[in-house]
């Protein structure tokens, strides 16, 4: 048990750029609790900002899917939990708090929790979306699980799984209404400019599947509409061979790349074609027009296709129950179909004015609904754990 005004020692993984940003996030919210406190395992640079010791970057843990990515990397990735377990039992942190990554995090907890290691998993899995067999290993491997979205607390009672809604981190963080024309201005564009940003994901597997297409959907944007814009947030350890498929697809010197900055992107655009992710979520609480696209393995998209629950695959949708936004997924995420979807939106406040207000209302409304004050709720639950 560790005192209540002691400053706790926690280990944490977060595996890929949105499990970094959410748990940077988190950690600065804890840091309030315990300015003391101390951090390390597998992060990035969201993480490292708030003080992390990494001893793995989180893009070691990155893949894409049931893929051949994943199968020529599973001894890797195995050999990395493995040594990250055996040093975790040598150290014995307060807690550890896995950040999303459940197919790594998952098996960690249940070793670490059966070795008397008070464990955490930050960010429930999506059991109401896919996998719902995931619950039996959830109550196996976490002491707590803090949720992003207020339904799932609920339904994880329900299997016996102690759980808090915390509300989700970047909904304080994104502002209600973004400014847009500060955002333009911060990348060289002006009020008139119609600006479509283009995020085709934050791992090198996505990057592969989707950004060709995407910006061959670019190219067929602007050819009906020349004046278009277009602005590319990238990872920049991925910018090399973002440059590579720009050139591939004829889009080279016309499209504005970015390292980082996906929140001004998002800010300053009028619509975004997005890979679907966390980073859709992002986009809604902007209040930003999207076109939802996937493609991925053949096997991946087969098991992927079989295990799911709910009709919609992109968490705007799958929060507002309707499709708000279009998906285009697999083979029907063609350049053709995608740049057909992004034109509409880009004439949607000219053509059908009432959808674009269905669109602001109903992202304002999800906003709302997903601030809480994170960084409290995030401690005290990590407290009573502490205290258990």
């Amino acid at each position: 048990m560790v005192p209540t005004s002691a400053a706790p020692t926690l280990a944490m993984v977060a595996g890929e750029a949105s499990g970094d940003l959410l748990a940077g996030l988190l950690l600065q919210g804890v840091r309030q609790r315990w300015p003391g406190l101390s951090a390390h395992g597998i992060g990035g640079p969201q993480m490292d900002k708030q003080g992390f010791a990494a001893w793995w970057p989180h893009h070691k843990l990155a893949v894409h899917g049931f893929s051949w990515e994943l199968l020529t990397r599973y001894r890797e990735i195995v050999g990395i939990r493995q040594q990250l377990g055996d040093r975790l039992l040598q150290q014995r942190p307060d807690v550890f708090i896995g950040v999303d990554a459940p197919d790594f995090n998952l098996d960690l907890e249940a070793r670490l929790k059966g070795q008397g290691v008070k464990t955490v998993h930050f960010v429930c899995p999506s059991i109401w979306a896919w996998r719902p067999e995931r619950v039996e290993k959830i109550r196996r491997s976490a002491d707590h699980v803090l949720c992003l979205f207020p339904f799932e607390p609920a339904l994880l009672a329900a299997h016996g799984i102690d759980a808090t809604y915390v509300g989700h981190p970047l909904a304080n963080v994104i502002p209600m209404e973004p400014d847009k024309a500060g955002a333009r201005r911060a990348l060289g564009l002006t009020d008139e400019d119609r600006v479509v940003a283009i995020l085709p994901g934050s791992r090198q597997s996505e990057i592969r599947h989707l950004a060709l297409r995407f910006f061959q959907a670019a190219a067929l944007v602007q050819s009906a509409q020349a004046a278009t814009k277009f602005i590319v947030p990238c990872v920049p350890g991925l910018l090399p061979e973002i440059e590579k498929l720009a050139q591939q697809s004829g889009m080279q010197g016309r499209l504005q790349l970015l390292s980082g900055q996906s929140h001004t992107a998002l800010a300053a655009c009028d619509v975004t074609l997005i890979a679907s992710g966390t980073a859709t979520l992002e986009a809604a609480l902007f209040k930003r027009p999207m076109v939802i696209g996937y493609h991925m393995a053949w096997l991946s998209w087969q098991i992927m296709r079989r295990k799911r629950l709910q009709p919609w695959v992109g968490l705007p949708n799958i929060l507002c129950e309707r499709f708000v936004v279009p998906e285009l997924l697999q083979d029907a995420a063609t350049p053709e179909a995608l740049a057909h979807k992004v034109l509409a939106w880009l004439d949607a406040p000219r053509d059908n004015p009432a959808k674009m207000a269905d669109l602001h209302s109903t992202f304002t409304a999800l906003h709302a609904s997903l601030q809480r004050d994170t960084a409290t709720l995030a401690a005290d639950a990590i407290e009573k754990v502490l205290q258990a």
